[in-house]
């Protein structure tokens, strides 16, 4: 099992790159494109639907309850689009570091989760 403080860090670390995320998303979307509306409509739109997608089927009290799998699916993709949208500012190498500590902490959390629901499973 995991130690309080650590899952209890990790899991507030999760929250911050979520937030960090759709803000990654944001600052990508308002320098897409040449106009005005434009800009608007991705900085507004890309951190919007990655929120609706996250909040529907990946966040603890999703609306649609997926197995674990998809649930770990919808992660990747999301915290992917904001590794790719930090490594299309910034270049390849912040992209790839952010990916990989999503990838470190979705990892600790599911690994958190999986020995908490065995131990649930165990008890009479």
């Amino acid at each position: 099992m995991i130690p309080a403080p650590v899952r209890v860090a990790n899991e507030a670390l999760a929250f911050l790159l979520e937030l960090v995320t759709l803000g990654l998303l944001a600052w990508w979307g308002f320098t897409l494109g040449h106009s005005l509306p434009l800009h608007l409509l991705l900085g507004l739109g890309l951190p919007l639907l990655a929120a609706v997608v996250w909040g529907r089927y990946a966040a603890p009290r999703a609306t649609v309850r997926l197995p674990m799998p998809a649930v770990l699916g919808v992660k990747a993709v999301v915290f992917a689009a904001g590794a790719a949208a930090l490594g299309a500012r910034t270049g390849p190498g912040w992209g790839l570091g952010f990916a990989l500590l999503c990838l470190a902490n979705t990892a600790l959390a599911t690994r958190y989760r999986s020995a908490l629901a065995a131990a649930r499973a165990e008890r009479p």
